[in-house]
């Protein structure tokens, strides 16, 4: 394709001259050059012939000069670059056509190897400035499909609380705040049975759209799994063979499942690499017994252990990513287990969405002036009896 290049000037004499000048690299389709007699002619040409690339105009012109036409190009913000020509002592109106967004300038009487050279910079400028707006566009398609995978993303986490009204025996709550679109972490809970629900957390390695798309296959991995009524360490070493058979993307991810039995408060649990959630009644915490295997998705494994545990009507479980206690502070400084220990202790009696909000609210406060680099998810479970 020719670099298109409008000649604006009403001397008789400029089209003949620029003609012979550049007969080799017109011959070869190098340039291709349009001519008009002023700015309105110019203006018509620009909306004749699409893809100019370089206004070359002189400023002192009848029916409107060269000044009022770059103003007419910036008005309508057409993608090319302009060079004015104008004599030697014409600095003032120079400066001007450089204000209204001329590239560049030449002077009367033009050299022709100067304008050469001129126009091969002035293409090369442009060529850089239509890749960074391709680069631009394609930012913002990228941004709109991020903000739709994030809202896929938080559609198939449950938003909706209470999520079980009509149950007086338990209660429980959840959010996720995502580092970036979208997130690695997830929470889930679903009714196995009118007997038992299921529970869950946890957090893929990486970040962005691949550990999203991981995210998706583990979650409705594991809710399958889970629905089958195998109890936990079953259920994540079910999970965790499918995931190393069907992965090859070097993620994994931490979790950890726990069943609720709503008639006697019996928490069955298995922890795959993942941080124990805190037992939390009144201003009383504890971390929960480890107990489970290795991370899902990176080698198969025979068993995951199940752990269990009896909760008292008040008692709740307080589940967490390490977005949470390894956020950082201006100095580098982890939130760490201690300040959401301490924040339990002061906040384990308020509501589950108050706990949840307040422990977000605290660690925002504390990075306050660092960027979030984690997901920071939250679930909390209490049982009512």
């Amino acid at each position: 394709m020719p670099a298109n290049i409008l000649v604006v000037d009403d001397e008789p004499d400029v089209e003949s001259l620029i003609r012979q000048k550049f007969r080799k690299k017109i011959q070869s389709q190098e340039f291709r050059f349009i001519f008009a007699a002023n700015g309105v002619e110019a203006l018509e040409k620009i909306r004749q012939n699409a893809g100019i690339d370089i206004v070359l105009t002189d400023i002192n012109m009848p029916e409107m000069d060269g000044l009022t036409l770059l103003a007419k190009i910036s008005e309508q913000g057409m993608v090319l670059k302009a060079v004015v020509i104008s004599a030697y002592d014409d600095m003032a109106n120079i400066r001007t056509a450089m204000n209204h967004g001329a590239f560049d300038f030449l002077t009367k009487p033009l050299d022709f190897r100067d304008l050469e050279i001129t126009i091969d910079r002035t293409l090369h400028e442009l060529s850089a400035f239509k890749q960074g707006l391709h680069a631009r566009d394609q930012l913002i398609v990228i941004e709109k499909e991020l903000s739709l995978a994030a809202s896929i993303q938080q559609s198939i986490l449950p938003q909706t609380f209470p999520p079980f009204p009509e149950r007086r025996e338990f209660e429980i709550y959840a959010q996720m705040v995502p580092a970036r679109h979208v997130g690695g972490d997830f929470y889930d809970f679903f009714l196995i049975d009118e007997e038992r629900i299921g529970f869950v957390i946890a957090d893929v390695s990486g970040k962005g759209v691949p550990a999203a798309i991981f995210m998706a296959m583990s979650r409705a991995l594991l809710k399958a799994t889970a629905l089958t009524c195998v109890s936990p360490g079953e259920c994540l070493r079910h999970v965790n063979s499918l995931l190393c058979r069907e992965s090859d993307a070097g993620l994994f991810v931490t979790l950890f499942y726990g069943i609720l039995r709503i008639r006697t408060g019996e928490v069955e649990y298995s922890t795959a690499g993942h941080f124990p959630p805190y037992l939390v009644r009144g201003t009383s915490i504890a971390r929960l017994e480890y107990k489970g295997g290795m991370v899902l998705g990176v080698r198969e494994v025979n068993e995951y252990q199940s752990g269990s545990i009896v909760l008292p009507p008040g008692t709740g479980l307080f589940l967490y990513t390490d977005g949470v206690t390894e956020a950082r502070d201006v100095q580098q400084n982890f939130f760490s287990d201690h300040r959401l220990e301490e924040f339990l202790q002061r906040n384990g009696g308020s509501s589950l969405p108050e706990i949840i909000q307040g422990a977000i609210s605290e660690v925002g406060h504390f990075s306050a002036g660092t960027p979030q680099t984690d997901d920071i998810t939250i679930l909390a479970l209490r049982y009512l009896g």
